[in-house]
């Protein structure tokens, strides 16, 4: 037993949540995930470059599909437990999980997430962004804005041998300060060696429960802010898309993290 498995036995007998040493990268598998997650950023990159008013979402799904396979990649998302395409583009009152569509034309005012999850080489990363076309609601805007605030005071709040608690409490408390909410039961996760691995990843729970932030952890911040009601519905057609229950508007924000031994590096956003 070293070091570190005495300190997690330590903390497991107070009654602290601890990671299993499964989740901890190594230095070899923290360098193989972050050139996935390299990719992922460039293709990212690649859809700021293009996404435009008059874009159908089908052509980001293609934008993604043509720029991740070129660079030796695969779009994580393609026949993920059936879903059927390469990206999630979720625009103004979708939640998360929007199924790009030839019939579904950005406009001015749209607000819209882009979310891209790459394999490289067998190893996975995942982050998001939000896009404005042409000129947006100041509603719109200020829940944009917000969304990325939230993001950033998480990031913030993540420290090595603290809590995921103190990174929810910190979106939670912005948001609501702000007049908007926090979906409860969608969250975060752990990545790197499978897509969705543990931990979930809640944004309303307290400061200080939840699992402890150790060094070699590795996961998503990626809390979906809501204009109104936080609460959602999934698209009984399509079993993927989240819709606001209000139809209000919804945005998210999705960085990936790696908890080290000094603080906190993002891998992609």
């Amino acid at each position: 037993m070293d070091k570190l498995d005495v300190k997690l036995w330590t903390l497991a007998a107070k009654g602290q949540i601890v990671p299993d040493r499964s989740l901890l990268k190594t230095p070899e598998q923290i360098k193989a995930i972050q050139e996935s997650a390299d990719l992922n950023t460039a293709v990212l990159d690649h859809v700021a470059a293009h996404i435009r008013e008059g874009m159908s979402t089908e052509e980001i799904d293609r934008l993604v599909y043509d720029y991740t396979t070129q660079h030796g990649g695969i779009p994580a998302p393609l026949n993920y437990q059936g879903f059927p395409k390469s990206v999630c583009t979720s625009v103004n009152n979708v939640v998360c999980h929007g199924i790009p569509d030839e019939n579904e034309i950005l406009k001015e005012g749209d607000i819209i997430n882009v979310d891209v999850s790459t394999i490289l080489n067998g190893y996975y990363s995942d982050a998001s962004r939000m896009f404005t076309i042409g000129q947006i609601s100041p509603e719109a805007e200020k829940l944009v804005r917000v969304t990325k605030e939230c993001v950033e005071l998480g990031l913030k709040a993540a420290k090595p041998w603290g809590h995921l608690g103190d990174i929810a409490y910190a979106i939670n408390t912005h948001a609501r300060q702000n007049g908007f909410s926090v979906v409860e039961d969608i969250g975060g996760h752990g990545i790197g060696l499978e897509f969705h691995e543990d931990p979930y990843v809640s944004y309303v729970t307290p400061k200080g429960s939840e699992m402890v932030l150790v060094p070699g952890m590795m996961f998503t911040i990626e809390p979906m802010i809501n204009e109104g009601s936080p609460e959602f519905y999934i698209d009984e057609g399509n079993g993927w898309t989240v819709y606001t229950i209000d139809d209000g508007l919804s945005a998210q924000i999705e960085y990936m993290v790696l908890i080290t031994e000094n603080g906190v590096e993002v891998m992609t956003k």
